[in-house]
C-alpha cells in the first residue's frame, strides 16, 4: 500500500501485492481480493502440467463427447488418476451425464473443495454438481459466468495432474474468452468440427479467435466423419467427409484425425459410460489413441521451444 499524505488515513491506494503492509489484515480494497484470487489461481494451475481447451465454432458437433473420450484415452494411455475435466459449459453442462456422475456433488473438507472422481480416477468439476435439480436453469450474464469459471480454477483443489481438459460451450463468447484469459500458460486448444460446409465456415472463426488471443492451436478433429455399416461394411459419408482436413490445410493448422460415426457412442454416453472403455479395439477408439499420441508429440515439441507466457487479454 502507498499512503498519500499522513494526515488523511482514508486516502489509500492498494496495489494488492504488498505483503509487508501493516494494514493488509484490515484491507477491504476489492483490488486486493482480486489479486489474492489471481495468486490462488496461479498456484492451483501450477500443479497441473498441461491445460488444454476443447472448443468448437458451433454446437452439435459432438465436442463434449470428444472431450470425454479423449480424456479417457489419456487416462488409459498411462495417465490414470492424473487427468481432469473442467466442464465450463455453465448453461448446458453434459460431462457428468456422459461419465455416469449425475447426482454427485463437490466435496468440502478442511476448508477445501474437491472435484468429483470419475472413471479411471478422472477428476471432474461441473456446474451440474451445484444445481439443485435437472430442471434448474442457470440464468447468468457474462460477469457471473467468468466469476464461476475463475472460482472453479482457483478454489477447487485439483491437485497434481498431468492433463486438464476444459470443455467449453460452442462459439467465441464469454466462457472461451474467460478461460484463455485466466490461464495464460495454456498449452493450446483442440478444435472439434464436422465435415459439413456449415461447420467448416464457423470453425474458421474458432481458429481466428484462438490465434488472436495468443492460444496455440494444437489441432483440428473432424467428428462424425463417415459411417461404416456394421452389417455389410459399406462406408456412407452422411455429413460428407474431409472437411476437417481441408480446413486444417487452408488455415495451416495441424489435423489430428477423423472420428467416424458409431451408434454405440450415443448409447454409451446416454448410459453414462465412456465409449472407449468398452470398445478399445474399435476403429473409433484407435483414432482417439492416435490423437493422444499426436498431442503428446505436440507437447514434447513445445517443451523444447521457449514459449513466452502471454499477458492477460483484458480485465
Amino acid at each position: 500500500m502507498e499512503r498519500r499524505g499522513e494526515e488523511n488515513s482514508m486516502s489509500v491506494e492498494c496495489d494488492g501485492g504488498c505483503e509487508s503492509c501493516s494494514k493488509k489484515s484490515e484491507c477491504n480494497d476489492p483490488r486486493r481480493e482480486r489479486w489474492e484470487e489471481k495468486q490462488r489461481l496461479k498456484a492451483n494451475m501450477s500443479e497441473i502440467k498441461h491445460k488444454i481447451a476443447v472448443i468448437s465454432g458451433k454446437g452439435g458437433v459432438g465436442k463434449s463427447t470428444v472431450t470425454v473420450n479423449l480424456a479417457i484415452a489419456f487416462a488409459m494411455h498411462g495417465y490414470a488418476n492424473r487427468v481432469g475435466i473442467l466442464d465450463a459449459d455453465i448453461h448446458g453442462p453434459s460431462i457428468p451425464k456422459m461419465l455416469g456422475l449425475r447426482g454427485q456433488k463437490l466435496q468440502a473438507l478442511a476448508g477445501m473443495i474437491f472435484p468429483v472422481i470419475g472413471p479411471l480416477g478422472i477428476k471432474v468439476v461441473s456446474m451440474d454438481f451445484l444445481l439443485p435439480s435437472d430442471e434448474s436453469p442457470v440464468i447468468w450474464r457474462g460477469p457471473l459466468k467468468m466469476r464461476a469459471i475463475q472460482q472453479f480454477l482457483s478454489d477447487i483443489k485439483w491437485g497434481g495432474l498431468d492433463f486438464l481438459f476444459i470443455d467449453l460451450p460452442p462459439g467465441t463468447g464469454d466462457e472461451p474468452l474467460s478461460v484463455i484469459q485466466l490461464i495464460p500458460d495454456m498449452d493450446g486448444v483442440v478444435i472439434v468440427t464436422m465435415p459439413s460446409e456449415v461447420s467448416q465456415i464457423v470453425v474458421k472463426k474458432a481458429v481466428a479467435f484462438a490465434r488472436q488471443l495468443g492460444a496455440p492451436v494444437i489441432g483440428i478433429i473432424e467428428n462424425m466423419s463417415g459411417f461404416i455399416c456394421p452389417k455389410c461394411g459399406a462406408e456412407v459419408n452422411i455429413f460428407k467427409s474431409g472437411g476437417g482436413r481441408k480446413i486444417a490445410e487452408d488455415l495451416a493448422a495441424p489435423f489430428l484425425g477423423s472420428i467416424p460415426i458409431d451408434p454405440e457412442i450415443c448409447s454409451y454416453s446416454d448410459e453414462g459410460k465412456p465409449f472407449i472403455v468398452g470398445h478399445q479395439d474399435s476403429p473409433t477408439s484407435k483414432v482417439f489413441i492416435d490423437i493422444v499420441k499426436k498431442i503428446e508429440q505436440y507437447i514434447e515439441k513445445r517443451n523444447h521451444m521457449e514459449i513466452p507466457v502471454k499477458e492477460d487479454v483484458c480485465e
